[in-house]
């Protein structure tokens, strides 16, 4: 059966839950779409971890070599990366205890999906959070 996303309304559910997203393949050159739609969701109250092994801060935050290395729990693992590389950042959000792999808009990988709701998280694919966020919540976060 063909990977079919979360609903919109799931996925609301997701982002009004969450607060920390760990981003992989966040880079830190302001005109890269990494860095617009992390600094993007940064400005509307999450909490962004870069995970790029050759920077050491982005966005004012410590950037991380990899999602092992993150000493705080992380609720969603929003991936910049090439399709092809995204099934070992699966298996790494699935040992980390993330609550969601979310694959940005562009990038799939059915592996990386299988892998990560075999794990017990979500998974969004094709989809940039900025959007989805802008959309389904534009407000903001629900104040908790």
């Amino acid at each position: 059966m063909a990977f079919e996303n979360p609903s919109r309304e799931h996925i609301k559910g997701i982002l009004e839950k969450s607060t920390t997203v760990a981003v992989v393949g966040l880079s830190d050159k302001p005109d890269r779409v990494s860095y617009m739609v992390s600094e993007a969701m940064q400005a509307k109250g999450y909490t962004i971890i870069p995970v790029n092994p050759n920077a050491d801060t982005i966005l004012g935050q410590t950037s991380y070599a990899s999602l092992k290395d993150i000493p705080v729990p992380v609720d969603i693992v929003n991936v910049f990366r090439r399709s092809e590389h995204t099934p070992p950042v699966a298996s790494e959000a699935v040992a980390i205890g993330a609550k969601t792999l979310w694959l940005q808009l562009g990038i799939a990988n059915d592996e990386a999906a299988e892998i990560a709701a075999s794990g017990g998280l979500e998974v969004i694919m094709d989809r940039c959070i900025k959007v989805e966020d802008s959309i389904l919540l534009p407000n903001g976060k629900p104040k908790t």
